[in-house]
Formats: C-alpha cells, sequence, structure tokens
C-alpha cells in the first residue's frame, strides 16, 4: 500500500477500506507519511468528505494510534460530557460534581483555552493549591474514592489527531465536519468514555456560526457514536450571547460555586440540570433524564454538590474553604464600569467580543504559551431582553493592566445594541439529537 494511492482514491472521491485509513492515520503518527501527503489527503477530504463508515474508521485509527484510557476497574458506566465550546461556558465546573453526586463516576480529561473561548483546566487552576498534572493512578484512584477527577489531557491520548489538527490550521481544512466529528469522538472515547453528552454551541459565538453547521455536526458525532457503539446524545445550545454573567477563569469558579449553592444565573444552571439530566440518564441511574434532572435540582437544592466538589479539591491539593469564602480566589485590582449610553432594551451581545475583550484585560490567550491572569475577565450585569436606563451598569471588566483598559473597553462597547423596541430573550436549547 503506498499513500499516495490513498490520496489518489479519496481525491477521486472513492470509499476508503478500514485498512487504507489506518495505514495512512497510523503512518503519518508514526512519521512514515509525510506532512505534505497528509495535507493532500485532508484537502481531499475537506473537498469529497467522507462516509458515515469511513468516519468511523477515521476515529477508530486516531484513538489507537497511541494510548488509550482503561476505566474498566472503575465501577458503573463512564459517562463523559464534551463542549464544542464558548464564552462563559462554565458547565463542566457545575456538571462534574453534580453528576458525581448523583452517584455517576466523573472521570474527567479537559483543556485549557484559546482564543476568546475559556478552557476547564485554567478556570480550576484559580482555586488556590488545586493541580490537574494527575498520574493516570492518581487520576482513577480519586474517581474510585470520591467519584470524581478531572485532569488534563495526556500527550500519548491520540497523537494522530494532535499532529492533524496542526496541519488542518495551517492548511486550510478545519472547517470539515467528518474531520471535526473524529476529532472530538475519538479523544472522547480514548479517555475511556462508555456514553457521551455533546454540548454543541450555535451562534456567532461558538465555531459553528449557523444552526444549520451545528446541526450537522452533532449528527456527524452522533452517528459516530452509534457506529462505536457509545450511547450519544447531543445538545444544540445557544451561544449568541456569553452563557451566564461571568466571563474569566476565578469569576466563572465563583459563579459556579454560586449554581453549586442553590443560586447563580438562570440559564446556566437550567442548562446544567438538562445536559447532567442526560448523563445520569445515559449513566442508568435515572430512568428517564426528567427524573434525572429532577435528582439533580434536589442535590444542588440541599448541598451535595458543593460539597462533592469540595471533596474534589481536596483531593487534587486544593484549598477547599474557597467554597464558602470567594474572596480567595484571585482579585482583579481594577475594576472598570461600562455604562450604557442611552435608555432602551439590550437587543445583542456579541458572544465572541465579549470572549475577545475578556482575553484583552488578560483573562485568555492568544497563543497556547501566553500566561492568563486568572482574576482578569468580563462580570456582565445586564443580557439580551434587559431594559436598560443611560448611565446604568451594563458590565464591570477586571484587570491588573491599566494599559489593557481602554482597549477592551473599546472592544465591549461594540459588543452591545440598546434599542427602543424590546427582544424575546434567546432560546437557550434548540434542538436535542439522540
Amino acid at each position: 500500500m503506498r499513500a499516495y494511492d490513498v490520496i489518489l482514491k479519496k481525491r477521486n472521491g472513492f470509499f476508503l477500506t478500514q485498512e487504507e485509513i489506518e495505514y495512512f492515520v497510523h503512518g503519518y503518527a508514526k512519521g512514515e507519511v509525510t506532512d505534505y501527503q497528509m495535507a493532500a489527503w485532508l484537502m481531499a477530504v475537506f473537498f469529497q468528505g467522507l462516509t458515515d463508515q469511513e468516519t468511523a474508521f477515521l476515529t477508530q485509527a486516531m484513538i489507537d494510534s497511541g494510548e488509550v484510557i482503561d476505566l474498566k476497574e472503575i465501577a458503573g458506566i463512564k459517562v463523559d460530557k464534551h463542549s464544542t465550546g464558548g464564552v462563559g461556558d462554565t458547565t463542566t465546573l457545575v456538571l462534574a460534581p453534580l453528576v458525581a453526586a448523583a452517584g455517576v463516576n466523573v472521570a474527567k480529561m479537559s483543556g485549557r483555552g484559546l482564543g476568546h473561548t475559556g478552557g476547564t483546566l485554567d478556570k480550576l487552576e484559580s482555586i488556590p493549591g488545586l493541580h490537574i498534572d494527575l498520574t493516570k493512578e492518581k487520576f482513577i484512584e480519586n474517581v474510585e474514592k470520591i467519584g470524581l477527577a478531572v485532569m488534563g489531557q495526556t500527550a500519548n491520548l491520540v497523537p494522530a489527531d494532535g499532529k492533524m489538527y496542526a496541519l488542518r490550521d495551517v492548511t486550510a481544512t478545519v472547517e470539515s465536519m467528518p474531520l471535526i466529528a473524529s476529532s472530538i469522538m475519538s479523544k472522547k472515547i480514548a479517555a475511556g468514555a462508555q456514553a457521551i453528552v455533546l454540548d454543541v454551541k450555535t451562534g456567532q459565538g461558538a465555531f459553528m456560526k449557523t444552526l444549520s453547521q451545528s446541526l450537522e455536526l452533532a449528527e456527524a458525532m452522533v452517528k459516530i457514536g452509534k457506529k462505536m457503539n457509545r450511547k450519544t446524545i447531543a445538545f444544540i445550545t445557544d451561544m449568541n450571547q456569553p452563557l451566564g454573567y461571568a466571563v474569566g477563569n476565578a469569576l466563572e469558579v465563583e459563579e459556579a460555586l454560586a449554581v453549586l449553592s442553590g443560586q447563580g444565573p438562570e440559564d446556566l444552571r437550567e442548562l446544567c440540570l438538562e445536559l447532567g439530566g442526560a448523563m445520569v440518564y445515559l449513566a442508568q441511574k435515572a430512568s428517564s433524564r426528567e427524573e434525572a434532572r429532577e435528582k439533580l435540582r434536589l442535590l444542588l437544592e440541599n448541598g451535595a454538590a458543593l460539597e462533592k466538589l469540595g471533596e474534589m479539591i481536596t483531593a487534587q491539593g486544593g484549598n477547599r474553604r474557597v467554597l464558602h469564602d470567594w474572596t480567595l480566589l484571585p482579585q482583579a485590582a481594577i475594576k472598570e464600569e461600562v455604562r450604557a449610553g442611552e435608555d432602551g432594551y439590550l437587543t445583542s451581545l456579541e458572544a465572541e467580543k465579549i470572549g475577545i475583550t475578556a482575553m484583552l484585560l488578560g483573562a485568555g490567550r492568544e497563543k497556547k504559551e501566553d500566561i492568563i491572569d486568572h482574576s482578569a475577565g468580563v462580570l456582565l450585569k445586564k443580557k439580551v431582553g434587559d431594559k436598560v436606563s443611560k448611565g446604568e451598569v451594563l458590565a464591570v471588566l477586571h484587570s491588573n493592566d491599566t494599559t489593557k483598559i481602554s482597549q477592551a473597553k473599546a472592544m465591549y462597547s461594540s459588543a452591545y445594541l440598546i434599542q427602543n423596541q424590546p427582544l424575546e430573550k434567546l432560546k437557550l436549547i434548540y434542538q436535542i439529537i439522540e
């Protein structure tokens, strides 16, 4: 078999066998297939597409290119959740302890933020002392002992995907549904997930800008799950404005603590109950998503979910006093208010621009090696549909760098629109794919 023949076959629109895809992907991971050959194949896939079966073959080949986390020694069905990325997307901080409190073992591998999207690991590292660089053995031990652990993805997990993604980024082949879907699902399955809940963001602050794109991606991932015997549910959720009110690492931890204490913003709470309900249902700890949702609501109200987070913080070296003393989280020295220039109704709050605002303040990275300021970010005071008065505070910018305030304030000011007529509140969940 030659790389040339595999490229030619796909370029001409023919079906690739499992052996051909394995040969090509594994050869690339080992350095036997060159960058220029993989780039040519990716472009062929971009234009010719992959069938559902080819996409499943690609997903399996990427999984088999490296380490697979074996969670068999952990009791029960292992359910994982994945979000396609957004602004103020604090769901994992709430979901992981909430679902664990319901008796589902949560062994979660998460990533860091880049650009206008946030990363769960960066948020968790806002908690004093907490570390996410667990060994695989410690990771499994914590899940067995307290039912919950969150760590960074190991370098050996799906290495072919890492190499292919870097190449896609510089060869204009990122926006290919089978490539996106197989990239996401390969990491979830390699990390030990037996069932998967997907939160596919849609809107101008999401990677998928339109509902039709988001639906296509969700259906592609659910089909992969079915082909690979993983129960999979996808929720298509709004990202035209930030989820919740906090954007920035420590600010989002504080907001997650509020939700786990039975408070917090309604949209974040509702989405966590819906996603968490699906996780508990797939883990067979409830007979329906509705029953699971009610179970989780009670766990928020009685403090069990907050206590479970405290157990995880202690197990991963953090200071659990942060549960009740939020001042222990990093605090910004500068808090600059953005005020409304007119009366009216907030009719637009562009999530991507608000994410960029937070990044400019120090909360995010433009490049992977950038150092972030955990205290920096944006705290919203008004969201789409709210009535505002001239001079009223719309948001508070948090930073420790005076040189960043003016540019960030200008970016935020371009993100919102005030008009005379009210707009209906945005839908939170557009569709559920099972």
